[in-house]
Parts: C-alpha cells; sequence; structure tokens
C-alpha cells in the first residue's frame, strides 16, 4: 500500500486502527508506545520483552501478542475505506483540536461524513431520553439559534433531547454531529437510522469505536466524554437525576468547560437534574440562546468562519501561525524568528486576528488561538 494514501507522518495509519482494536491498549499505553518507539509500526512488530521496556504491563503485553496474529493492519484500513469512514489519529490536522486537549482523548476517532473548520466552534445539546413537549420547545428553540450563529450542534443520537437537538440543526440547515456508543458502521438506536444518514450529509458521526465493537453499557460513558471534550460548553435541557446527561455535564466540568441548563418546573421529575446543577451553581441558567452566545463569546464566529471561508491562510500567515503557540509572543520576537519584517508580522497578525486563529492577550503580544 503506497505511503501517499495516508496524512502527512502517519503512514504507520494502519497500526494505530490495529492497537485501537485492543480494548486494554488506550490513551496512556498508547503515549507510552509513543514515547519508546519511533512509530506505532515498530510498536506492532516489537515483542514481548520490547513492550514490557516500554512501561506496559503483563497482562495488556499478553494481550497484544495474543491479538496480532487476528488482526491485519493494511486490512483493518482497507475494510474502513470500503465502508466510507476515516480513521483520524490525535496526529492528524482534522482530529478535533478541543478533544485532543481533553484529559482521555481517544487515541484514534473513526469519522463518516466530514469534519470541518466550522466545527470549532461547536456546542453539546443533551438530555433526557423521555423529553416533554417542553423539552422539546426548548431544545428546538435554542438549537435554531445556536444554527443561527453557524454553531455545530454536537449530541448523541439518543431518543429524546439528543434526537430533537440533531433534526432542529438539520432543519435549520446547520451542521450537526453525533458522537455514537458503537462503531460508525452501526446505528444506535436503530430507529435512527435515517436520521445518521441525513447527519452523515449535513455533518457527521463521530466514535472511538472500531469496527465489531460490541456494546456494553460502559460504551454510554465513554462516549459522552467524546461530546464534552469536543465541544466548548454543554447545554443539558431535561435531565433527571439520574440521567446520563449528568454524566456528560460532569466530563464538561471536568475539562472546564462552561455547563448550561434549562430550569424546568419544580414539580417535573426530568427538570430536577437541570434544577439541581443550577442550584448548585453548576451550570449557568438558560432562558434564551444569547445566555449561551455571549458566555462563550461567540457573537463573532460567523464572521471568524466567513474571513477563514474568504481569505485563505497564505505562506507569510502559515509561517507566523507556525511560531505562536499557548505561551504569548511579542510582535518583535516574530519578527525575528520569522525573518520577516515587523510591519509584514503585524499585516498577517491582523488577518489571523480576524479569522479567529490568534488572539492579542497583551501589548503587541500573541498567543495561537484554541
Amino acid at each position: 500500500m503506497a505511503v501517499a494514501r495516508y496524512p502527512a507522518g502517519m503512514s504507520d495509519l494502519p497500526y494505530w486502527i490495529a492497537f485501537s482494536r485492543i480494548p486494554s491498549v488506550g490513551r496512556a499505553r498508547i503515549e507510552r508506545l509513543e514515547r519508546f518507539f519511533p512509530s506505532l509500526a515498530e510498536a506492532w512488530r516489537a515483542g514481548a520483552s520490547e513492550l514490557r521496556a516500554a512501561g506496559l504491563d503483563d497482562k495488556t503485553v499478553e494481550a497484544i501478542v495474543t491479538a496480532r496474529p487476528t488482526i491485519a493492519p493494511e486490512r483493518e484500513l482497507e475494510r474502513l475505506e470500503r465502508l466510507g469512514i476515516t480513521a483520524l489519529t490525535w496526529h492528524d490536522p482534522r482530529y478535533p483540536a478541543r478533544l485532543k486537549e481533553s484529559y482521555d482523548r481517544p487515541p484514534v476517532l473513526y469519522v463518516r461524513g466530514q469534519l470541518t473548520e466550522a466545527d470549532e466552534w461547536a456546542i453539546a445539546v443533551v438530555g433526557t431520553r423521555r423529553a416533554t413537549a417542553y423539552g422539546r420547545q426548548a431544545t428546538e428553540h435554542l438549537v435554531e439559534g445556536l444554527i443561527a450563529y453557524r454553531v455545530t450542534v454536537v449530541s448523541g443520537l439518543a431518543r429524546g433531547i439528543d434526537t430533537i437537538a440533531h433534526q432542529a440543526a438539520l432543519r435549520a440547515a446547520g451542521r450537526t454531529i453525533a458522537v455514537l456508543p458503537c462503531p460508525v458502521n452501526q446505528i444506535y438506536p436503530a430507529h435512527n437510522a435515517r436520521l445518521a444518514e441525513q447527519i452523515v450529509a449535513q455533518g457527521a458521526l463521530l466514535s472511538d469505536y472500531p469496527l465489531d465493537t460490541r456494546m456494553t453499557r460502559e460504551n454510554f460513558w465513554r462516549r459522552n466524554r467524546i461530546i464534552a471534550g469536543m465541544t466548548l460548553g454543554t447545554v443539558v435541557v431535561e435531565a433527571d437525576e439520574d440521567s446520563g446527561a449528568l454524566i456528560t455535564a460532569q466530563l464538561a466540568l471536568d475539562e472546564n468547560r462552561e455547563v448550561f441548563a434549562v430550569p424546568g418546573s419544580i414539580f417535573a421529575p426530568y427538570s430536577r437534574g437541570t434544577n439541581g446543577l443550577i442550584a448548585r451553581s453548576a451550570a449557568k441558567l438558560v432562558t434564551r440562546v444569547e445566555d449561551i452566545v455571549s458566555e462563550l463569546h461567540l457573537m463573532l464566529a460567523p464572521q471568524q468562519l466567513a474571513f477563514r471561508e474568504a481569505l485563505p491562510e497564505d505562506a507569510t500567515e502559515a509561517a507566523v501561525l507556525h511560531l505562536l503557540g499557548p505561551e504569548p509572543k511579542h510582535i518583535d520576537e516574530l519578527a525575528r524568528e520569522s525573518g520577516l519584517a515587523v510591519a509584514v508580522v503585524s499585516s498577517a497578525l491582523a488577518m489571523l486576528e480576524l479569522k479567529g486563529l490568534v488572539r492579542q492577550v497583551a501589548a503587541m503580544s500573541f498567543v495561537r488561538a484554541r
């Protein structure tokens, strides 16, 4: 198989996919393998003693050694391609930036549909599977408002609030992403199969579960970590005190993301969880979309996206952006490091700021926007 089929620097993509098929090899163990081996291709071919030297425990080493004869990495990639599924590792530039920053980020994501730059502005909308008429109305109202600001709506394709959120986004001609508790070539719940195909056409289905993964109860809360991790914030519309939506809210709080809750009647069981979030100050009360937009500074999201689409990054902008990270750099330092004139760097920074790619955090000092 030609290396050109893979994204730059990812000629060992089949081996990432192969490791993802071994349940005991997750984020922490992939990090250990990456630190020890030049590539995951070499890690896949390594002997048991080398795997132990990389820091893997005996049980995991045994799982890898046992699984390897049953997994053909190249064939795994070919299966995905036949099914129209894209595999993204956390080194792929298409991998969601915020999810990559999260603690429990998946090493590999499986995608049907397309992830785009627009998804940098994404909000999760979740809630009970037993939505009331009030919950439906509130969800549709908030989602339509978010789509008007060109925000991507992320949810879990479950019955109730999740389904309503996806449907409302599609009706408003906006982007929506469904994160699944199963492989993306399977749909759960099955009755949402048609909705899933509509989402593929107007957004994406996303999962970290490889083909043939069996459904377990644990899959649902692990799915929720992706919903919380890839979004700017989470909106809980209706939820009882034992709702899985509250798990998503807690995961969002753990990642220092904003949580919002729609208040409900004190007599309604499916408002006990949301009212409790508000009472504990774990969530900000939401009655209109502007409550979310102002808190997350999304007012300029449409303009920033328009600038990104209309003004593609040129070589100068790319050079300046490459020099920026989370630590502030003064414009003079950027000029020295890039070899460009201060005036040229200043012009590039102005365009990058309009596109939302950089932020000025002090006088003439900039960081890369996340």
